[in-house]
């Protein structure tokens, strides 16, 4: 097992490679409730049936105030008092929602993540962001920024999700990459059939160098001031089209790493060679690298951004793979871009 300290308000452990049947051994208290989905509910509940368990729908469409308003009531039916301790059990919509629950709950309580999805493990449940949509589907409106006490990210449960939920995943891991690490892009490149088929070895290591990477900088920004904003790489214009287009997370975020890939190109700090290793290397992790959706639509949605000021969004771009920049794109710039 490898574990990773994540320093912020208070310390986060991330548990890579220990096994989610461990979990108990990670309680600080008796007074646990269990937050999940149905469909991890029907794989794992057993495992967790002697706690309350509070399930929640599945999809971007249960991320909202009424689910928090219905889990929060549902506390309280139990009497969850102060002492008490949230257990996220599931992928990012699971755990933002149960982050953010406990963050406001009686003032906030205790809480921490089983994460069951790739996406969970690289990035939704590392970090300390918890939140919800606003209506019409605008992405993480309400929220704040809370750490859990631990992460536990055991690989063997990645096995039960389908492709499409694992590719979500590996949009994260190239991000990371892009952001902070050429040489662990070259291994992805190298790689990518054996990440695909849930190669242990390529996986463990694909994790922890994302988790590395992600809690290096939000321990060094943790409110997202400065550096934490190069997380955002692909995720301004990836926003936009998960709204518009429907996709999972990181199926729009992998279209938006193309896109700033081709802005990038466009600003003379990327070259072309590597703005196509970085689409090739998308889609042989199965990713999406062009637009389907309305591109008006998708150009109007940017406009909600929480990273706008005023007519210009804090885009973040490429000097090289490994090597990110951020720098204030006006809205009629981005028009111009190819996708």
């Amino acid at each position: 097992m490898k574990q990773i300290t994540v320093n912020g308000s208070q310390q986060s452990q991330i548990l890579i490679g220990e096994s989610f049947k461990n979990f108990g051994k990670y309680l600080p208290t008796q007074q646990v409730v269990v937050i999940t989905d149905t469909n991890v509910r029907k794989i794992y509940g057993q495992y967790f049936e002697q706690y309350p368990i509070i399930e929640i729908g599945l999809g971007e469409g249960n991320k909202n105030l009424d689910t928090v308003a219905a889990v929060i009531d549902r506390m309280l039916e139990l009497k969850i008092d102060r002492s008490g301790f949230v257990l996220a059990v599931g992928g990012g919509i699971v755990t933002d929602v149960a982050g953010f629950v406990a963050s406001i709950y009686q003032r906030g309580i205790g809480f921490g993540f089983v994460s069951t999805t790739l996406l969970a493990q690289v990035d939704a449940s590392v970090g300390g962001k918890n939140g919800v949509n606003q209506k019409g589907g605008l992405k993480n409106m309400i929220g704040n920024f809370n750490q859990p006490q631990f992460v536990i990210c055991d690989s063997q449960v990645l096995h039960s999700l389908p492709t499409y939920d694992l590719a979500s995943g590996f949009a994260e891991i190239v991000k990371h990459t892009l952001i902070a690490d050429a040489e662990m892009f070259n291994y992805l490149e190298q790689n990518a059939k054996r990440a695909l088929s849930l190669d242990s070895e390529v996986i463990e290591k694909l994790v922890v160098n994302s988790v590395e990477i992600k809690s290096g900088v939000v321990g060094r920004d943790e409110k997202e001031k400065g550096e934490r904003r190069k997380l955002n790489l692909g995720h301004t214009f990836g926003h936009a089209v998960e709204k518009v287009q429907k996709v999972s997370h990181g199926h729009a975020v992998s279209i938006g790493l193309a896109v700033a890939a081709r802005l990038s190109v466009m600003r003379g700090t990327l070259s072309q060679t590597d703005a196509d290793r970085i689409v090739n290397l998308l889609r042989a992790l199965d990713l999406p690298t062009e637009v389907t959706g309305n591109r008006a639509e998708i150009l109007a949605a940017m406009e909600y951004d929480k990273k706008r000021i005023g007519s210009q969004i804090n885009f973040v771009l490429m000097n090289g793979i490994g090597d990110v920049y951020i720098e204030k794109i006006d809205i009629e710039t981005l028009k111009q871009v190819e996708f």
